[in-house]
């Protein structure tokens, strides 16, 4: 019996969080905690309520996770507990000691994990050549070496050969690594352990780096997408080896590679047009129902102003996209989202930051006749209670054609009644220049006006009478200013 007891506590202490609370749960205790809380909650139970109905939970639980069938029970079993199970043969390949993982014999149908990994829309898997596998630390030391073969047959060594080049150096056809979460609740995203480096025979390769942060006081972040191996590989039927590098800070992580097609924007957003366009008919019905009276509410909403400006680039929506699942009428540009994602894959609605993944992207049929029945001028609509719609214009501009500018009266500063003077008549310096004076067109003709003269000069050049500089000879002649103006000259005051 103790044997047993030692047994099932080394079983419990490789169990998942998942596989811990199943335990606990089965015996009607609390499942809720961290996994460290839960391991000392089950081996409490173990040494506490070792019943046999116990022992069978926690070996059925075990065997669940490390099958027979696979060898995972004899790598993984701990110290101390007998092996009632034969280990398998090595691998087909006939090369032991070879083609192993972490000390695992590689075996084609070996179910390493009941890991599963996310669909991406850039990616559309053809072939599994290594289902998910976990890392497992041979030692204490925090960075860890993980190693991992395969083979690739002669049918997908010259598929991914004779595969076109989405540009220089970058096939259609690829081998990619795949590395994640240890978790077989739910579907796992891409993550990459810290401290990641990985080496495809023998070649370090190229790792994703992180994206460089906007924002203060926010770190930046790694794009974990699929690491692209096939450069490094051998394209033949020789074993392919990859050495992971990882730092092991108690999070559990599992690796896969993958025979994929690459798809470009181009391609995805062609994928879009033909499978997901919603019809302009459907589109006002859920405007419709959007702005439907609704008698509990205290506001009555007769229409919804959507902006044809797309909010990624600031610029007119060429294809007006939205994700289905969102509760607003506000679109998107299709093209430009999509070509963000395939440099910065965040798939998020831009309008309200909710998920957008690509399969619940859809283009706006409505809008999309509204953009090409209004003028590039027109930045902004309104949805009316009826489906149908109105252009809002800019605020500016409508006030421009309300206001008319009134037609202001020309003040003549030349005619008699305003200056107290009789109007001149024509004529120029005796130098034939207008000097600084400036010439005004009236009625009476052209008209010099002297703006330079002080009041002393005008004084003096004012006193001078016409009548008397004929008749008196011994008269001093008037004086004049600094410049030779005629003395018919018009001062304006």
């Amino acid at each position: 019996m103790a044997a047993e007891l030692v047994e099932a506590m080394n079983m419990v202490k490789n169990f998942r969080v998942s596989d811990l609370q199943t335990l606990l749960a089965s015996m009607g205790r609390s499942k809720s905690g961290l996994k460290q809380d839960l391991v000392g909650r089950a081996l409490r139970l173990v040494q506490t309520e070792c019943s046999p109905e116990l022992l069978k939970n926690v070996r059925q639980l075990y065997e669940s996770r490390f099958p027979k069938a696979s060898g995972w029970l004899a790598a993984r079993r701990p110290e101390g507990v007998s092996v009632a199970y034969s280990s398998l043969s090595s691998s087909p390949t006939g090369t032991q000691g070879t083609d192993y993982l972490n000390g695992i014999p590689k075996l084609s149908s070996t179910p390493a994990t009941e890991v599963k990994l996310v669909s991406l829309p850039f990616y559309q898997t053809l072939e599994k050549l290594l289902l998910p596998t976990e890392l497992i630390a041979q030692n204490s030391e925090k960075l860890q070496d993980s190693q991992c073969v395969f083979e690739l047959t002669q049918s997908q060594a010259d598929q991914v050969r004779n595969s076109t080049e989405l540009r220089p150096g970058m096939k259609a056809i690829q081998v990619v690594l795949r590395i994640c979460y240890t978790d077989s609740i739910g579907v796992q995203e891409d993550q990459y352990p810290p401290n990641i480096a990985v080496k495809v025979n023998q070649s370090y390769c190229h790792v994703p780096g992180y994206y460089p942060s906007n924002k203060p006081g926010v770190e930046p972040r790694r794009p974990c997408r699929p690491v692209n191996i096939t450069p490094w590989l051998q394209l033949s039927t020789a074993t392919n080896r990859v050495t992971v590098t990882w730092g092991n800070f108690g999070k559990r992580y599992s690796v896969a590679v993958d025979l994929v097609r690459v798809f470009t924007s181009a391609e995805l957003f062609g994928q879009l047009k033909h499978c997901s366009v919603e019809s302009a008919e459907r589109c006002r019905e859920r405007i419709q129902d959007k702005l439907r009276f609704d008698p509990e509410s205290e506001i009555a909403t007769t229409g919804l102003r959507v902006s044809l400006i797309c909010p990624l680039v600031k610029m007119r929506i060429g294809v007006p996209c939205r994700v289905i699942t969102c509760a607003h009428l506000q679109c998107f540009d299709a093209i430009f989202f999509l070509q963000m994602n395939e440099k910065k894959p965040t798939w998020t609605c831009p309008v309200c930051d909710k998920q957008a993944p690509f399969e619940l992207l859809t283009i706006d049929g409505l809008a999309s006749e509204i953009l090409k029945e209004t003028h590039e001028d027109i930045e902004e609509i309104e949805y009316l209670t009826d489906g149908s719609w109105r252009p809002i214009r800019d605020e500016k501009e409508r006030e421009r054609e309300r206001s008319n500018t009134p037609d202001y009266p020309v003040l003549d500063i030349c005619v008699p009644e305003v200056n107290g003077h009789s109007p001149a008549h024509s004529s120029t310096s005796q130098t034939g220049k207008s000097g600084a004076g400036s010439t005004v067109g009236g009625a009476g003709g052209g008209l010099v006006v002297d703006l330079t003269l002080d009041s002393e000069e005008e004084g003096g050049g004012a006193g001078g009478d016409s009548d008397d500089t004929e008749d008196s000879q011994d008269s001093p002649a008037p004086k004049r200013g600094r410049y030779d103006y005629d003395k018919d000259l018009v001062t304006a005051y």
